[in-house]
């Protein structure tokens, strides 16, 4: 199956079209009101284009299938018989395997609800991936290392991790010389060279799961106007990184602009909800090829704890963090900056 074969977002306002199937993408439901909600729009559209069929897809939701069941026959009592047997809901669960109510979709459909959800909603991470403790331990000390924060357990590492204590203990031990330990065995960066610095950057964008989203409408919205959506109902979990995150932090950052706005998804489990940016901008779409230009990227922050800081009525991505997201929007000479800064700012700490 290929875009090709999908209409995506049609003049109707559903998320996609398949042949004379319209297709409504719901990420997240958790509650009956915004399922019924849904399921009655999609019903409308049907209703008006006579010879069409539609399915609602919710994928990452925590409605069971008997709820659904439950809800179809509610739906039965207001939607007409002749419309209704046009309409159908399905459910991506967390294996993957799609259920369907009243009746389940073909393998043609299978596959074609299983791109549009991947289109959509954002989920083309990979299942299977798993979270990059090397990574995560390592983030969270060199975190610790810029914050000024104090030695901590290998425990109390591990917990903020989400790892079990050997797989901590094992990462700390691999850092050899670069860890300091204190009497009462707890631990901390000493330095973290550049050349291990750099490996730890090559190694983020996998780690993080990156997500790439370009602008589809010619007329891009600017970065300015897109935050300040954001802020009027900023969604649970996700923080403002990159440059406005880098600034937030060091204001002295010597870029003029934008380029592109990063944030930052708490996804311990390994799944992120993307369903914000469509709420953004629905002209945002995603961009798998890595070598143009992305308007907006969404990293996942895999550890337990997310570490995001709440400051000033908004939500900001952890230092490392944005660092990061200056290194892979190839801002080298920024990235450079800011960890200059936040150098210099642990050396002062340590001094005093």
């Amino acid at each position: 199956m290929t875009d090709g074969q999908i209409q995506y977002q049609p003049r109707t306002g559903v998320d996609a079209r398949f042949r004379d199937t319209f297709i409504e993408v719901k990420v997240g439901v958790d509650a009956m009101r915004t399922l019924r909600g849904a399921l009655f729009r999609l019903a409308e559209i049907v209703a008006a284009e006579p010879g069409t069929s539609g399915i609602l897809l919710l994928t990452d939701s925590i409605v069971t299938e008997h709820r659904l069941l439950t809800e179809w026959e509610t739906a039965k009592q207001i939607i007409r018989k002749e419309l209704l047997a046009r309409l159908s809901i399905c459910v991506i669960d967390e294996d993957g395997a799609l259920v369907g109510v009243p009746r389940p979709p073909d393998e043609a459909m299978r596959r074609v609800l299983k791109e549009v959800a991947a289109h959509e909603s954002g989920q083309l991470i990979e299942r299977g991936i798993k979270t990059d403790f090397a990574f995560v331990v390592q983030k969270l000390l060199l975190l610790n290392l810029f914050t000024g924060g104090d030695a901590i357990s290998v425990g109390e590492l591990a917990a903020k991790a989400g790892c079990s204590f050997p797989t901590a203990a094992q990462v700390v031990k691999n850092l050899g010389s670069l860890i300091e330990r204190t009497t009462d065995r707890r631990v901390q960066l000493k330095y973290f060279p550049q050349e291990k610095f750099d490996q730890f950057a090559a190694s983020s964008e996998r780690a993080r799961m990156t997500v790439r989203f370009s602008d589809t409408s010619g007329q891009p919205r600017s970065p300015e106007s897109l935050i300040q959506r954001f802020e009027r109902d900023p969604p649970h979990g996700v923080a403002i990184g990159g440059v406005l995150g880098a600034r937030h932090y060091f204001k002295s950052l010597d870029l003029v602009g934008t380029p592109r706005l990063d944030f930052s998804v708490h996804a311990p489990r390994g799944r992120m909800d993307l369903e914000f940016v469509k709420d953004l901008d629905p002209a945002l779409k995603l961009e798998p090829d890595p070598q143009r230009p992305a308007a907006l990227v969404v990293h996942a922050v895999r550890h337990a704890d997310s570490m995001l800081v709440d400051e000033k009525g908004s939500l900001w991505a952890d230092k490392v963090e944005c660092l990061l997201d200056l290194k892979e929007a190839g801002l080298g000479a920024q990235a450079e900056q800011f960890l200059d800064w936040l150098r210099r700012q642990a050396a002062l700490r340590n001094r005093g």
